[in-house]
């Protein structure tokens, strides 16, 4: 693929780079010969990962810039930050998320908030910014992680689905607006993987991984990346998600309520 080790060297800038996902987005494209900048609330566990990384390939360049993209102005940020070190993004990969499983009258006003800022107005802001200098040089990826949940309207995800669809139907249509202008937008929809983003201990998510219930960042991470430098518009991980697709949205309402009454009402 054109991101391969052997190709030209390009500057990827990965959001939620320290840990999970992110972190091994950073590995990968580190591993293929790109440059990088990381991008984390973590202030500590970003610059861990750029001194592992630079230590790793000392023949490039990893840029740690600690940002909270909650913030109002978190995208114009970034984007000055990025053209004051005479950065070009080659590659934007919007990874930062998080997660909770409750129901939505028990989410606190400002994580409502959150959800909605870091899934939804940053990720539309970063999209625009660096997408119109991509669109400039007729050049650019642009990748952005939705989720399975985004086909599964259940008690419990409603903020992380609703949110995570937002970005699927946006990245879908923005692919199609930049499709002539050199630059290619693949949204990833992962099932299950074996980080700690959901709250499962390290020893279920071995077992998953093992019962093939939940897939590794490692192999996801791959498969997204490929797709995306094939300029794929849209990536779902491993069959049974496939079928997922299609059959999930066909359940009963009494398959949702069941796992309302058995997992949120305690």
């Amino acid at each position: 693929m054109s991101g391969s080790k052997n190709a030209s060297p390009m500057v990827a800038l990965v959001t939620g780079a320290s840990s999970g996902i992110g972190l091994e987005f950073s590995r990968q494209l580190a591993a293929m010969g790109h440059h990088l900048v990381l991008v984390s609330n973590q202030d500590e566990m970003l610059h861990q990962v750029r001194d592992e990384l630079a230590a790793t390939y000392p023949r490039q360049h990893f840029h740690a810039y600690p940002l909270d993209l909650t913030v109002p102005d978190a995208a114009n940020l970034l984007y000055d930050y990025c053209e004051a070190e005479g950065l070009e993004i080659d590659i934007l990969i919007n990874n930062a998320g998080i997660f909770s499983f409750r129901k939505v009258l028990d989410v606190r006003p400002d994580v409502l908030q959150l959800y909605i800022d870091l899934h939804m107005r940053v990720v539309t802001q970063l999209c625009h910014r660096f997408g119109e200098a991509m669109k400039r040089r007729h050049r650019g990826y642009i990748l952005n992680m939705s989720s399975m949940s985004c086909w599964m309207p259940m008690p419990g995800i409603a903020m992380y689905a609703a949110t995570k669809s937002y970005i699927r139907v946006f990245s879908r249509a923005l692919a199609l607006e930049l499709k002539e202008e050199g630059v290619s937008v693949t949204v990833a929809c992962p099932g299950g993987i074996a980080t700690d983003l959901f709250g499962l201990p390290r020893n279920l998510q071995r077992l998953g991984v093992r019962l093939g219930a939940l897939a590794t960042p490692q192999n996801f991470v791959r498969g997204a990346l490929k797709r995306m430098f094939r300029r794929k518009r849209q990536y779902v991980n491993g069959f049974i998600n496939h079928l997922a697709v299609a059959f999930v949205p066909l359940l009963p309402e009494w398959v949702a309520m069941i796992v309302k009454h058995k997992m949120l009402d305690k």
